[in-house]
């Protein structure tokens, strides 16, 4: 844990012993539980948006902790929009992940993760530091006990071209297939057919921790946001049973992205 960190930590937990509040009481206050105040004080869990804002909303501090949060973003290596998501996914026991558009972010080839970056958005150095990130968070796949991974997919990311580069998505569906048989990792495809469905509100995540605690990561064009109020948790679960069950099973996902594998040779 960083230097900066250690500080926010600090701040948090100076600004609580001078309210004289238990971990419970001031978790009361917030919307959080008592555990969950204790695990962001200890560094358990990175303090997120949401509850930074809960703080300031709740003790009327003007965007105090919002603006610390914002803050260590910037000296963080990591791409900003990524940095509170980082721990989540690499301490999860299970990650069940809905992706609309883009293989998701532990499954890529680093010439998928590369052309995706592609249009000018960044400079070659920040390309070349944001795909690094990218290939080494899929460290998280290889490690002893490694999360149980249950990605669900819409046809279309196996249709849609990335550049024009030949052979680039082949290998790439070549790669998810690999991916795909492994013990740990689960693909389905929400078939074409299926119509309209509720996943097609966007992608996201939900992150189960060792402790049976979850926290969610939502994406839209807007903003990216670490949801872990329990209310909102419920419905995103709720939603991914509604996505999970319009899927095909593992074994006809297998075959289909080997199928469309094939279409792009």
């Amino acid at each position: 844990m960083g230097t900066a960190t250690n500080y926010v930590l600090g701040e948090l937990r100076l600004f609580r012993a001078s309210l004289k509040a238990s971990q419970e009481e001031f978790g009361r206050v917030i919307g959080y539980s008592g555990s969950h105040v204790s695990s962001v004080e200890t560094g358990g869990r990175p303090p997120t948006t949401e509850y930074m804002r809960a703080i300031d909303d709740r003790y009327d501090l003007d965007g105090r902790f919002g603006r610390m949060l914002r803050e260590l973003a910037k000296l963080d290596a990591d791409p900003a929009w990524l940095r509170e998501w980082l721990q989540f996914e690499r301490e999860a026991a299970t990650l069940r992940w809905f992706e609309l558009s883009y293989i998701p972010g532990l499954l890529p080839t680093e010439r998928y993760a590369r052309a995706t970056l592609a249009g000018g958005r960044f400079t070659a150095e920040e390309v070349e530091r944001i795909v690094a990130s990218r290939m080494d968070r899929l460290a998280v796949l290889e490690r002893d006990q490694p999360p149980q991974l249950i990605a669900v997919l819409d046809e279309s990311l196996l249709r849609r071209p990335v550049l024009d580069q030949p052979g680039l998505m082949a290998e790439q569906l070549d790669h998810l297939a690999a991916q795909a048989a492994r013990e740990h990792i689960q693909i389905h495809v929400v078939p074409a057919d299926a119509g309209m469905y509720l996943g097609l509100a966007g992608q996201f995540i939900i992150a189960e921790l060792p402790d049976g605690a979850r926290v969610a990561y939502a994406d839209n064009q807007l903003r990216a946001q670490i949801v872990d109020t329990s209310g909102d948790i419920a419905r995103l679960a709720k939603t991914w049973e509604l996505v999970r069950n319009e899927a095909l099973s593992r074994r006809q996902s297998i075959e289909l992205i080997k199928e469309v594998a094939k279409s792009w040779t």
